[in-house]
């Protein structure tokens, strides 16, 4: 069965847009949808401020807030699905829930122009870290 991974980042339009097409894809190859947030990762001097466990408590209720959209939209249209909440630096943190899913595709709507700097876009830098072997393809911008 193929394995969907759609990161719940940036700009709604955007994850909506690859939520279309997880639904797509679901429906015509019957894969399986995985949701991801991804929480940023706090500098020590931040940490040293909350409570041992709490930072941790407080990024996944952020992420399970952010999921809860796309997790309403996956609902409506029947599109069964797996979510979770990881920490760390956006495209290492997706490409390393790619591997350990076993996702044959991750599906990102893009960044748009604005947020591509340097850097290029994290959907660029995902496609960068998970190589160019045929084990994952990269949907997006």
């Amino acid at each position: 069965m193929t394995k969907l991974l759609v990161p719940i980042h940036g700009n709604p339009d955007r994850w909506r847009a690859a939520l279309a097409q997880a639904t797509e894809i679901h429906r015509r190859e019957n894969a399986s949808v995985h949701l991801l947030s991804v929480q940023p990762k706090v500098s020590g001097h931040v940490a040293m401020f909350f409570g041992r466990g709490e930072l941790h408590q407080i990024q996944q209720a952020a992420g399970l807030e952010d999921l809860e959209p796309a997790q309403a939209l996956l609902r409506t249209a029947g599109v069964p699905f797996t979510s979770s909440v990881m920490v760390g630096r956006s495209a290492d943190t997706i490409a390393r829930a790619a591997r350990e899913f076993g996702c044959q595709r991750v599906i990102m709507g893009g960044d748009g122009e604005a947020r591509r700097g340097v850097f290029g876009s994290v959907a660029t830098q995902v496609r960068q870290i998970l190589g160019g072997g045929n084990d994952c393809q990269v949907i997006g911008s």
